[in-house]
C-alpha cells in the first residue's frame, strides 16, 4: 500500500488537481485535516472508505490509522490543506512512515498565497519592484521560529512578504516591519481565501490592523506586505516579450 499525502488546495474542491481528485476516489482510507480542508473535497472518496477527520486526532493515532490500513493492503489518502511542502507538518509523519517501512507519495497542490493574489487579481512579482517572495509565519502558540528567521532580517529585502499564521499579531507585524517598508506600505489581509466566504481586506501598515479588527477576523487569514501590491501602472514591462530581448525561443528580435 502507498500513503498519499495530497495537497487539497486553499478549499475551492474545483483547485483539486487531476491527480488528486483521482486518488481521493481510489483509496479506501482517506484522513484529512478538516479545520482547513472542507468536506466537499473529499466527498469524492469511494462508497464504504473509511473517512476521518485528524483535527482532533494525536499525531500517534493517525499513524495507528495509517498502520492498520497498511496491515490490511489498504491506500491511504491523507489530505492536507494548501500544499504539503508549506506547513503541512509532514516531516514527523514521514519519519514514523520510513521508521516502520511503509511506503508515501506526495501530490503537490495550489497553496494558500496563490489563491490569495487570485483574489487581488494581480501578481506578485513586479519588474524593479519585487522578484521574490518570502513565506514565513508567526510563532504566536506554533512552534518557534529558527533565529535568524525574522521578519526584520526578511523585510530588510524589501521584497513581497506572504506572512502565515499572524492574523492575531498585526500590531507586532506593524511595528516590525514600519521601519523597512514605511507606514503607508500596501497590505493585503485574505481571509479563507478561495472559499465562498472569501474576504480581502486591503490597507497599510499604519491602519490594516484597525481594518481586520473591525471585520473580528482572529483565524484563517494570510498577510501580504510589499509595495509590489500597490505597483499600480508605473513599472516597466518585462523583458520576457520585449522583441529587442531575444532567447532560445526566439532567437530574433523582429523589426
Amino acid at each position: 500500500m502507498t500513503v498519499y499525502f495530497i495537497g487539497a488546495g486553499p478549499g475551492d474542491p474545483e483547485l483539486l488537481t487531476l491527480k488528486a481528485a483521482r486518488l481521493i476516489a481510489a483509496c479506501p482510507v482517506c484522513l484529512y485535516a478538516g479545520s482547513l480542508v472542507p468536506e466537499e473535497v473529499v466527498a469524492g472518496a469511494p462508497e464504504g472508505a473509511r473517512v476521518m477527520d485528524t483535527a482532533p486526532m494525536t499525531l500517534d493515532e493517525t499513524h495507528a490509522e495509517i498502520k492498520a490500513a497498511h496491515a490490511r493492503g489498504e491506500d491511504v489518502a491523507r489530505v492536507h490543506s494548501g500544499d504539503p511542502s508549506l506547513y503541512g507538518a509532514i516531516a514527523e509523519q514521514i519519519r514514523r512512515l520510513k521508521a516502520d517501512g511503509i511506503a508515501y507519495e506526495i501530490v503537490p497542490g495550489v497553496p494558500a498565497y496563490t489563491a490569495a493574489a487570485a483574489a487581488l487579481g494581480q501578481e506578485l512579482t513586479i519588474p524593479e519592484l519585487a522578484q521574490s517572495i518570502v513565506l514565513t509565519r508567526m510563532s504566536m502558540k506554533s512552534t518557534s521560529m529558527p533565529a535568524g528567521e525574522t521578519l526584520e532580517n526578511f523585510a530588510a529585502t524589501g521584497t513581497t512578504l506572504a506572512i502565515h499564521l499572524g492574523i492575531r499579531a498585526l500590531r507586532d507585524i506593524e511595528r516590525r516591519l514600519t521601519p523597512f517598508y514605511g507606514a503607508d506600505c500596501p497590505v493585503a489581509v485574505v481571509y479563507r481565501a478561495s472559499w465562498p466566504d472569501q474576504l480581502v481586506i486591503r490597507g497599510s501598515l499604519s491602519d490594516i490592523h484597525a481594518k481586520v479588527r473591525a471585520a473580528k477576523l482572529t483565524r484563517t487569514a494570510l498577510i501580504l506586505v510589499g509595495p509590489a501590491l500597490g505597483a499600480g501602472q508605473g513599472f516597466p514591462d518585462s523583458a520576457l516579450y520585449d522583441p529587442a530581448q531575444p532567447h532560445v525561443l526566439r532567437p530574433k528580435a523582429r523589426a
